[in-house]
């Protein structure tokens, strides 16, 4: 079986994990995961944080944004085409429905110093033991990933992290994974 048939395989199986849980329960589940994160050294010193507004089936975000946004600055990527585009994060009601996946992104221009960013935070569809991540299969965090030097953080549920899934020369690995 080739890595692209093993990706398909993991993300089907985890698809089928979360759909067990509500999304009161994932949202349960994102607090106790995003509590372990606000106590870091590294989201403690960091001013200027990348995050994503989550999906129903990720570790949820919005509150934590909504937190942290008044004392941090707070990046979110925004999709066009087939890559992230980076903005900040100035209030939700700035928010607007992206063409991608439907998800809530800033409207405004593009943030222009990347190299800023001290932290970001990664969702994935799943990661493993040796922090290494996978991603929903268009690349688009292993392209934005691959020219920073920020401390990236994976998040996931505890059934998303495996002793192993299938990588290749394009995925990039993260700095650490926080799960409940």
């Amino acid at each position: 079986m080739n890595i692209d048939e093993k990706k398909r395989q993991v993300r089907i199986a985890i698809r089928l994990k979360k759909s067990i849980y509500t999304l009161k329960e994932k949202q349960e589940k994102s607090a106790a995961i995003l509590k372990k994160l606000e106590v870091m050294d590294k989201f403690l010193k960091s001013s200027t944080i990348m995050l994503y507004w989550s999906m129903d089936d990720e570790v949820h975000t919005h509150d934590f944004i909504l937190r942290h946004g008044k004392n941090k600055r707070i990046i979110l990527p925004s999709v066009n085409g087939n890559e992230l585009e980076l903005k900040e994060y100035r209030g939700s009601h700035k928010l607007i429905t992206g063409e991608g996946f439907g998800i809530l992104e800033p409207e405004g221009s593009v943030f222009e110093t990347p190299e800023d960013i001290e932290l970001i935070v990664v969702p994935g569809v799943a990661f493993d033991k040796k922090n290494n991540r996978m991603g929903r299969g268009r690349g688009y965090y292993d392209k934005l990933l691959r020219s920073s030097e920020a401390y990236k953080v994976g998040v996931c549920f505890d059934f998303q992290l495996l002793d192993e899934i299938p990588v290749d020369e394009h995925d990039i690995l993260m700095d650490i994974v926080i799960t409940e």
